[in-house]
């Protein structure tokens, strides 16, 4: 089971869904000024800890060796987590995935994955994690689902180039990918990358892009 909280859109009868997923060492805390900056009163909100401890915050999977069985692992429990909210009232495609770092590369690695089409994903300062493996296994649904990925151009931590080559890999693949750089390191970019996410998660519920 993974920490989590939920907090509530001042729309009361709103069922839209934001899953907020922290950086390596993060936590949950580390986003509550979210749901205001974001300025949508309509979308719900749910914080989530990573399952490993890490020094005082969480971590999603072990970067230091092999990634692979870490990323398995939290993939399944945030599967559970999308199912979870969907029988307690939030679809699938009322429910935006968001990920920074470590929760960039789990937003991609589960919303390409998962078997109903989410509202949307958004990935910042992260990677993807086996790319050719995640276009093995996408299944029909996720062939349309919309990914907004930003970068910062000199991001210490998460290089940009090799990124960049993989966002090329998965656009070729036909997956839709909206790729946006920022003259930043690793971190959001303020108002104007917020305004992007606004705008992106806005139109993730435009009719056009209903279910």
């Amino acid at each position: 089971m993974l920490e989590v909280e939920r907090m509530r859109a001042r729309e009361s009868e709103s069922r839209r869904l934001m899953v907020v997923l922290h950086g390596l060492g993060d936590s949950m805390d580390g986003y509550r000024w979210l749901p205001e900056a974001m300025r949508l009163p309509w979308l719900n909100y749910l914080l989530v800890n990573a399952p490993d401890s890490y020094y005082g915050g969480y971590s999603w999977y072990d970067f230091t060796g092999d990634t692979g069985p870490g990323v398995v692992r939290s993939r399944k429990l945030l599967f559970n987590l999308l199912a979870v909210q969907e029988q307690e009232g939030y679809p699938a495609a009322e429910t935006v995935l968001f990920g920074f770092s470590q929760g960039c590369l789990m937003a991609i690695d589960v919303g390409f994955r998962y078997p109903r089409r989410l509202a949307g994903l958004v990935g910042v300062s992260g990677y993807v994690h086996s790319p050719r493996e995640l276009l093995a296994e996408v299944p029909p649904a996720a062939r349309e689902q919309r990914l907004l990925f930003t970068h910062g151009t000199y991001d210490p931590l998460v290089p940009i180039a090799p990124v960049r080559a993989q966002v090329a890999e998965l656009q070729a693949a036909g997956l839709r990918i909206q790729w946006r750089e920022f003259a930043k390191d690793h971190t959001i970019a303020g108002e104007e990358e917020l305004d992007l996410i606004r705008e992106f998660v806005c139109d993730s519920y435009a009719p056009s892009h209903a279910s």
